[in-house]
């Protein structure tokens, strides 16, 4: 057996033909971008777009440089430096089709913790014009029931009194603009790319809290100077599985220790509100509106909440992937009626979408059997995602008086996940929450008060005042505790 040939610079010129590849000289490309949170999804998105634009004109001044704040991003960065930077996507289509791209837009990585001196410097330097972000809902730092920094966390003090050596998002972005400032350069443009409604609205004013603490001088600079345009992000991307490496070694004799797999749908919508340039990111598909929230609404409310409903009754029930959800007619069913009863009233008009074809597509999407993702990752850090993707729907219908059932089922169904931390078939359950503990004690006390769990109201704002939710929570809940089986629940709303 011949053995597979590792992915670098120097040998993609060996690769298999069905094997696309950067088709641009990656030396002369620059780091316009600094990206913090090099995972999966920015791997499948942002620098995709940005390989694909690179591969379709010049954009050699929008390479990115890969940022990790912690420890724990210390593998990736070694696994890139190894392969000078490139990753292989397999994008997996519904009907078994598998294309194999290597992406070249990545030309470094920094890993923060090792250097934060050096990091603050990339992001002032002068080839910097936009600092991205994918640090998932969590990284923050807002209090979901206030919508308030949160200044109690323990990083965010060490950052006050340690500007020069910080630890958050919050303290290298303040550092790197105090020196852009102080070198008379224009500001950078900060772009999340994160699945949070208004998620430009958020990181300015989740920056800008903690700026004004440090410094308001600095604070009122960036008021005035720095863009944050608000962007929806789309595209399904599982945790890379050992059998994705094990692909590319059998079928295309590539070497690869960390590719990424996606769905071949992808979706970018963003604000036109950049600081400092931009890459033409609309001639490769990307989309450029003055208006994104109708766009980030639909998608937060069917997409990611519907993920939501799956992951959380999947887990319940012992469904392992989302795709094995969806081959469950019960799942199926329970999810669009969902998305059709409960989402769709409380959404906008959004211009060039027709509601139906994009419900039928996120259907297609939920099943694509080759795509395996895991109910357990849709799972984590449900604390950050379900007060943005979920309890919304059901405040809004409440207010409507439309219908609450289907999410209320999924909110009972989360306190006996916190709870047992077991499926019904006595399964131990893979919890990682930034909260888990305080989950676990409220969803604890549920046997002696059917609404312990709602008392956490940073997660659930006052929905434990709102009594026509509350009679129907209660009700499921002692349902459940009676019986876990959590399909007899779902077959009674359907």
């Amino acid at each position: 057996m011949t053995e597979p040939v590792q992915l670098k610079q120097e040998n993609l010129h060996r690769l298999a033909d069905g094997i696309a590849r950067p088709s641009y000289d990656r030396s002369k490309v620059k780091a316009g971008i600094v990206h913090i949170g090099v995972g999966g999804f920015h791997r499948s998105h942002q620098a995709y777009y940005t390989d694909a634009l690179m591969s379709d004109s010049d954009a050699s001044d929008w390479g990115i440089c890969g940022v990790g704040l912690r420890e724990a991003d210390r593998k990736i960065g070694d696994i890139l430096k190894e392969q000078d930077y490139l990753y292989t996507l397999i994008v997996k289509h519904p009907q078994g089709t598998v294309e194999t791209c290597v992406i070249g837009s990545l030309i470094d990585f920094m890993l923060a913790c090792d250097d934060p001196g050096a990091v603050i410097d990339r992001m002032a330097g002068t080839d910097t014009k936009i600092v991205s972000l994918t640090i998932t809902e969590g990284g923050y730092n807002f209090n979901p029931a206030t919508g308030e920094f949160d200044f109690g966390n323990a990083d965010v003090r060490h950052d006050l009194e340690h500007p020069d050596s910080p630890k958050t998002v919050f303290g290298y972005l303040t550092a790197a603009l105090k020196k852009r400032r102080a070198q008379g350069l224009p500001a950078v443009t900060i772009q999340s790319c994160d699945n949070i409604q208004h998620n430009g609205d958020m990181t300015r004013q989740m920056l800008l809290a903690f700026a004004h603490r440090q410094d308001a001088d600095l604070a009122r600079w960036i008021e005035r100077e720095v863009c944050f345009p608000n962007a929806m992000v789309d595209r399904i991307t599982p945790v890379t599985a050992p059998e994705d490496i094990a692909y590319l070694r059998s079928a295309m004799g590539l070497k690869d220790q960390w590719p990424v797999t996606c769905e071949p749908f992808t979706q970018w919508v963003i604000e036109d509100n950049f600081s400092n340039g931009r890459p033409a990111w609309e001639k490769v598909g990307a989309q450029f509106v003055p208006d994104v929230t109708p766009y980030e609404k639909m998608k937060i409310r069917l997409l990611n909440a519907g993920h939501s409903v799956l992951g959380m009754l999947g887990s319940i029930h012992g469904h392992k992937t989302i795709d094995g959800c969806m081959a469950d007619p019960l799942f199926a069913a329970y999810v669009r009626r969902f998305m059709d009863v409960e989402a769709t009233p409380v959404l906008d008009p959004v211009e060039g979408v027709e509601l139906e074809a994009y419900k039928d597509s996120l259907v297609e999407r939920f099943g694509n059997p080759n795509i395996k993702d895991s109910v357990a990752r849709i799972c984590l850090e449900s604390s950050a995602k379900l007060p943005k993707f979920l309890i919304p729907t059901i405040t809004e219908n409440l207010a409507r008086g439309g219908s609450i059932k289907y999410a209320t089922l999924v909110i009972a169904a989360w306190c006996l996940y916190s709870d047992k931390g077991v499926d019904q078939h006595g399964a131990r359950l893979d919890i990682v929450d930034e909260m888990k503990n305080e989950l676990h004690q409220a969803a604890q006390g549920t046997q002696g008060d059917t609404l312990s769990f709602l008392n956490l109201e940073p997660v659930f704002g006052n929905l434990i005042d709102k009594e026509q939710f509350t009679a129907l929570y209660a009700e499921m809940i002692r349902a459940l505790y009676e019986n876990p089986d959590i399909s007899l629940q779902m077959r009674k709303l359907l």
